[in-house]
């Protein structure tokens, strides 16, 4: 079998024609190069080269073997570069999945931050499905997760990111709109918009405590713009996750409940790190740095 070696020093015999300019370019002995070319011409049984008193020059045989060698070397040293960025985290993906209010801001502002140092990493996301069973067959690497989810796989790691406060979400014009906190008793009486989990009004006994009574729920929308859509048009109100504030439409204002309500744990779940390529850890540290500014950056039962 032909060394990489070997293919190299054809090269540079064929490119110099000579095999003393070609041992000072690879810093080897003009014999060490003589022998490695008569090594290559016994083992094909061609010749490659022709002596000649000023030089070499490449036989029929030679200009094919070096065009085939030029491919081989360019092939390896591509191999070699797309690995290298690999383990540097400069190539390959990152597949997310995530749950809708997610997906509002926090996931694609995350995209943005990775996309700044890492361009050359393809990143996708899906919207919607729990990633647990994807994460284990391979098919994405990074899914958000909730407390309000069920546990993950025990194969899996769960990074904690925050805790996210639920606020709530009134019409513009709503007689409280203007309150920064707003006492649960007095929205009693509204008609309750509830979502996708875990997108809805989540555990419902502090709630429905709170009230007095469970929420009067009229609406069912799975789709996040859908339900923004119906409080901003005055038909009800809904509990809106903090994780999603930032995207909250103008027609709309946010605010604390009184009392608070049980926040939920924001996560990662990814494969054990001995199985995550580089640039799924280089993206794990985007959401840790963006964690702060989202919630807190140690879990609670509650948020003031």
């Amino acid at each position: 079998m032909l060394d990489l070696w070997s293919l190299r020093v054809l090269l540079e015999v064929g490119r110099h024609g000579s095999f003393s300019a070609a041992a000072e370019a690879l810093s080897m002995t003009q014999p060490a190069v003589s022998r490695q070319i008569a090594t290559l011409e016994r083992r094909t049984g061609v010749r490659l080269f022709h002596r000649r008193p000023r030089g070499v020059q490449p036989t029929e045989a030679g200009l094919a073997a070096m065009e085939q060698a030029a491919a081989v070397v360019d092939g390896m040293s591509l191999f070699e570069t797309r690995l290298r960025a690999f383990a540097a985290a400069e190539s390959g993906r990152v597949r997310v999945a995530a749950f809708p209010s997610a997906a509002t801001r926090f996931v694609p502002e995350s995209f943005r931050r990775f996309t700044a140092t890492h361009p050359d990493v393809e990143l996708s996301l899906t919207v919607g499905e729990r990633g647990d069973a994807r994460l284990l067959e391979g098919a994405i690497d990074v899914a958000l997760v909730t407390s309000w989810d069920a546990d993950p796989d025990p194969g899996l790691e769960t990074l904690f990111l925050f805790d996210d406060e639920p606020m709530v979400a009134l019409p513009a014009d709503h007689p409280l709109a203007s309150q920064e906190q707003v006492r649960l008793a007095d929205l009693a009486a509204e008609h309750w918009i509830d979502g996708t989990h875990p997108d809805c009004l989540g555990p419902s006994a502090e709630l429905s405590a709170a009230m007095g009574g469970p929420p009067k729920i009229t609406h069912l929308c799975d789709d996040w713009n859908g339900r923004q859509g119906l409080v901003a048009a005055g038909v009800g109100v809904m509990l809106y996750p903090s994780i999603a504030g930032r995207s909250v439409r103008s027609d709309i204002r946010l605010a604390h409940p009184s009392p608070a309500l049980p926040a939920r744990r924001i996560s990662a779940a990814v494969l054990p790190a001995d199985g995550r390529p580089p640039a799924v850890s280089a993206y794990l540290d985007v959401l840790r740095a963006m964690s702060a500014a989202y919630g807190r950056t140690a879990p609670t039962s509650r948020l003031p």
